[in-house]
């Protein structure tokens, strides 16, 4: 027969997890561990900033811009301009055929539904950047009534739609919701 010290030299290794096993786990999971460490702060840094997240959305009060009057607001850094259009702008918005425009638009998919005075768009000419004039009081609107980019000539409607010059495309209207009769909110 024989002894016991034999027995657990002869007998087979064991299932469960030996040494080796537990050692191989341990080292994966501590290089796991300082992967993750050293990859949450690389996020973390290229996360917008604080003063970016605060710009992502502003409320702009509308109740003092009277019908025919527009003003120049800051959302992420950029012009935004607010017109409030008139019924006589209204009319010559929906009275342009829109297959002859050259970024074909109506005024209704440029506004709200029951908001049809209100169009807002961002304040930057669609070809080279500049900031077209229109919003002031006095400011050359251009032949078409609308916003007059002084750098190279582009023209647009009152429906901010490019009726002339080089911009190839309308002034972009930016995602906006009514919060209440009188706050829009931008962004």
């Amino acid at each position: 027969m024989a002894t016991l010290e034999q027995q657990s030299h002869d007998a087979p290794p064991d299932d469960g997890v030996r040494r080796r096993d537990f050692l191989n786990v341990a080292a994966v999971s501590v290089a796991g561990v300082g992967a993750v460490a050293a990859v949450v702060p690389l996020l973390t840094q290229m996360a917008p900033s604080a003063d970016v997240l605060a710009m992502a959305s502003v409320e702009v009060d509308i109740s003092k811009i009277l019908p025919g009057q527009a003003i120049k607001t800051s959302w992420r850094k950029q012009p935004v301009f607010i017109r409030n259009l008139m019924p006589k702008e209204i009319a010559e918005a929906n009275a342009v055929d829109v297959s002859t425009l050259r970024d074909p638009q109506t005024l209704a998919q440029r506004t709200k539904p029951g908001h049809a005075n209100w169009l807002i768009t961002m304040g930057v000419c669609t070809h080279l950047g500049c900031i077209p004039l229109g919003t002031g009081e006095g400011e050359n609107r251009g032949p078409f009534g609308g916003y007059f980019c002084p750098c190279h000539g582009s023209a647009y409607d009152t429906a901010a739609r490019i009726r002339k010059g080089p911009a190839p495309k309308n002034l972009a209207v930016p995602e906006y919701v009514f919060s209440s009769p009188t706050l829009v909110k931008i962004g």
